[in-house]
């Protein structure tokens, strides 16, 4: 029989407990305070998530998967809006470069102005009310993929949201948590690939980088070569941020169909014993 407790192992013979949750003090990270395994299925052949479920702490991330995916969709939105506000103020600082002067310069310098820090705004907004559903729904699948997976995971949870603050650290432990999340929901017979969590996190990386570059370089910036150099940094930043949107998307979205049709399949079906003569 399968253990009682973590619904992954076949029992001790003579228990209802596999042999790592009889031995609970030499795996910590199995306990009674823990995530438990998914619920058995009900009489529709599905387990239940929700209010009505056992006691688990497997949460289904569907609804917080399709949030973040539409506000991934607004940022890549506000970025198009960007480019187009990019390509204003570097059409008004080019003729500025070039020595045009008046009234109509000026009234465009105004202008492009005006819409470079609108669209700065929208993008700030969006982009912090992404990052809030984001990291729920990034915490969420690391304890249903503890719930999976007791024994796969190299990070603790609490880093699911705080090794996205802590300097250094922030550039590979996230990958790590997304990717230990990963093979713990993918499917039990066949685990999938790394490559969208990889590319995902590759072009994160490069267009965080990129961005903040961008950002200093326009502060710092005097004369109207100058803006127009920071400008353009700025265009690519808002450019790459849209491919880096969309394939966070993608991440999102399968991450959590991956999980939910792991959690409605049931629990892993223990290894037939092979038979002896």
């Amino acid at each position: 029989m399968t253990c009682t407790r973590c619904r992954q192992f076949d029992a001790a013979p003579g228990g209802e407990l596999c042999r790592a949750c009889e031995a609970e003090d030499q795996h910590p990270d199995v306990g009674p305070s823990l995530p438990q395994a998914p619920p058995l299925p009900h009489a529709g052949g599905a387990p239940q998530f929700g209010p009505g479920a056992p006691a688990s702490w497997l949460r289904s991330p569907v609804g917080l998967g399709r949030a973040v995916a539409i506000l991934l969709g607004v940022v890549a939105l506000t970025d198009l809006v960007a480019v187009w506000a990019d390509v204003t103020m570097l059409d008004v600082l080019g003729r500025m470069a070039d020595g045009a002067y008046g009234s109509a310069i000026e009234a465009d310098a105004d202008r492009a102005d005006q819409i470079y820090a609108m669209t700065g705004t929208a993008q700030s907004v969006a982009y912090l009310a992404t990052v809030v559903v984001f990291l729920v729904w990034f915490h969420r699948v690391r304890v249903n993929a503890e719930v999976f997976e007791p024994f796969g995971h190299s990070k603790k949870r609490g880093w699911a949201i705080g090794g996205w603050f802590v300097p250094v650290v922030n550039l590979w432990f996230p990958r790590r948590i997304a990717i230990d999340a990963w093979d713990a929901s993918s499917p039990w017979a066949k685990p999938r690939s790394h490559a969208l969590v990889n590319a995902w996190w590759t072009f994160w990386l490069i267009g965080n980088g990129v961005s903040q570059a961008g950002t200093r370089a326009y502060a710092r910036a005097e004369t109207a070569d100058e803006l127009h150099s920071a400008t353009q940094m700025v265009l690519f930043a808002d450019a790459f941020e849209i491919l880096s949107a969309g394939l966070a998307i993608l991440f999102v979205l399968t991450l959590t169909r991956m999980q939910d049709d792991k959690a409605r399949s049931g629990p892993h079906a223990p290894e037939p014993e092979p038979v002896t003569a």
